[in-house]
């Protein structure tokens, strides 16, 4: 009994020992690491890299994704489509056609238009005869007896009407001798700039029948408008002879003539 003890006791001493030199060795170390669940971990864990990685490139691909969906304003382009709008071009040809025949018709139709807005324009530039655009004399002739000549000459920049005939006072006359008829033109007398017109002014019967005669000192000469009597502006004051101008109740005057002699042959 005491043998079968003692002989325990030395079994489990030497397995005892054969334990401590496997721990030294490392054998056993590496023996129950290859079946030790933990080298599976270790494994599994191996791919984190990987993982990091991707996690790293997956936001670009990501990124690039989200930036393709942007690609859909490039469906926006398909707004090009308005390009269509492009036939309203084809609409501007038939702008440039009408414009074409607007061009041809207005222009046709504008000229004709424009020749009366031109003769129209003309006619406005033309302005009455008075004391503010001609030089006006008062010279007495030799023939026909008793006759003064009156001459209007157009000094102004604008064409000018002589319409009817001269309003003739000397000095304070209170009366107006009337026009001749018979001396009225066919149309009115129009002086261009330069140009003059002319009057008659029979001062005193020849057969001395005119009564009331006397010598006037002043002439002053009025004009008239596009009316009979009415008025045409400025008046002018000629200068008379120093000795004066004798006239009676025979005072006369003929209507305004583009001629002097047809002034004088009255």
């Amino acid at each position: 009994m005491r043998i079968r003890r003692t002989s325990h006791l030395l079994a489990l001493t030497a397995l005892t020992a054969l334990a401590l030199t496997a721990c030294e060795d490392g054998t056993a170390v590496q023996d129950e690491g290859a079946s030790h669940p933990a080298s599976s971990t270790v494994t599994a864990a191996q791919p984190t890299p990987a993982t990091d990685k991707g996690t790293g490139t997956a936001p670009t691909k990501d990124t690039t994704g989200s930036t393709g969906s942007s690609g859909s304003a490039g469906s926006a382009g398909s707004a090009g489509s308005a390009g269509s709008a492009g036939s309203a071009g084809s609409a501007g040809s038939a702008g440039k056609t009408g414009g074409n025949t607007g061009a041809d018709t207005g222009g046709s139709t504008g000229g004709s238009t424009g020749d009366k807005a031109a003769d129209d324009t003309a006619s406005d530039t033309r302005v009455l005869c008075n004391g503010s655009n001609t030089k006006v004399t008062a010279q007495p002739v030799a023939r026909p007896l008793n006759h003064m000549l009156l001459t209007v000459t157009n000094t102004g920049s604008k064409t000018c009407d002589l319409t009817y005939y001269p309003v003739v006072r000397f000095d304070e006359m209170q009366w107006v001798p009337q026009g001749a008829k018979e001396t009225q033109p066919q149309a009115v007398t129009t002086l261009a700039p330069g140009e003059s017109g002319y009057a008659g002014v029979l001062l005193s019967a020849a057969d001395g029948s005119g009564d009331g005669g006397q010598t006037a000192k002043k002439l002053t000469i009025a004009f008239q408008g596009y009316t009979p009597n009415s008025d045409g502006g400025a008046s002018a004051t000629p200068a008379l002879p120093a000795k004066g101008v004798y006239y009676d109740s025979s005072l006369a005057v003929t209507y305004w003539q583009q001629d002097m002699d047809d002034a004088l042959s009255w």
